[in-house]
């Protein structure tokens, strides 16, 4: 307990990176390389430190001391240490403190997409997709059903933002990623051909009269595949599907024109999974 810090107002400044800075500001912060982010839960900072990333501060219910909080205590070293009333706690994290756990950690320097996909052969690029909800379920499936390396272009929702690595349940730390593209409005016709120099074929997923289909032998048979997914609402843009090698959709029953982006990404990355080892089986 002596290495611990009690706080005992809203206004103390050990506060601030919890509850007084936006996601922005964090990632932000004095300048991008000092940069940090907020891990939530046991389990979550658990695979960030699995990952190699490094702890600044924790923030903690005081029955996690020395509840499931404490494996995540004896690994943080020699950094500051805070708990806090539960009245307090909730009015940082906006809900009834439960198994409250919250480290602010020092944010990876991104990677170049041609080094981190150097030996991908299946990899998932995320245009416009803005929801932390759907980023997190997204990686999810990506870690569980084999995809390589995440890809994000300049406007989608960081994969460090708080919400979407909690609903990743801490894959984001497991499966590769990085940004492709210095801003939205030439992503497309850049980073496609950057997709294409790294021997890709393109697949955007996007409701076309000329679409194939996910199990099309052409994508089965592609060596090296990314999949494109867009935005929540409208989905990719013409530019993406323009510069794209295929448009792809997945066939629907009762009149269903679409899902949700995580749930396609699931099917998805299901379907090349699955056909990937299919064609590998056809080559012993």
């Amino acid at each position: 307990m002596d290495r611990i810090t009690e706080i005992t107002s809203l206004t103390d400044p050990a506060l601030l990176p919890f509850s007084g800075l936006t996601e922005n500001q964090l990632k932000n912060r004095l300048h991008p390389e000092d940069g940090c982010f907020i891990a939530e839960s046991t389990p979550v900072i658990r695979l960030a430190l699995d990952a190699g990333l490094v702890p600044v501060s924790l923030l903690l219910e005081k029955k996690q001391i020395t509840g499931t909080g404490k494996e995540i205590l004896d690994r943080v070293g020699d950094i500051p240490v805070y708990t806090a009333s539960d009245e307090i706690l909730t009015k940082v994290t906006g809900f009834a403190p439960s198994r409250c756990v919250l480290a602010v950690m020092k944010r990876p320097s991104l990677t170049a997409p041609e080094i981190l996909c150097e030996n991908a052969s299946r990899i998932a690029v995320l245009e416009n997709v803005t929801d932390a909800t759907n980023v997190g379920a997204i990686f999810r499936s990506a870690a569980a059903l084999g995809i390589d390396a995440v890809l994000v272009d300049p406007s989608c929702c960081d994969p460090l933002n708080r919400r979407a690595a909690r609903v990743s349940m801490g894959t984001v730390f497991q499966v590769p990623w990085t940004r492709i593209g210095e801003n939205a409005a030439d992503w497309a016709a850049n980073g496609i051909a950057r997709l294409r120099a790294m021997g890709f074929v393109t697949a955007a997923m996007a409701l076309k009269k000329d679409s194939v289909t996910i199990d099309d032998d052409r994508l089965k048979r592609a060596p090296k595949l990314a999949l494109l997914l867009g935005t929540e609402g409208t989905g990719l843009t013409d530019s993406t599907i323009n510069h794209a090698d295929y448009t792809v959709i997945i066939p629907m029953d009762h009149g269903v024109d679409s899902l949700n982006v995580a749930a396609a990404s699931a099917v998805a990355f299901f379907e090349t999974r699955k056909r990937l080892k299919e064609t590998d089986k056809e080559t012993i």
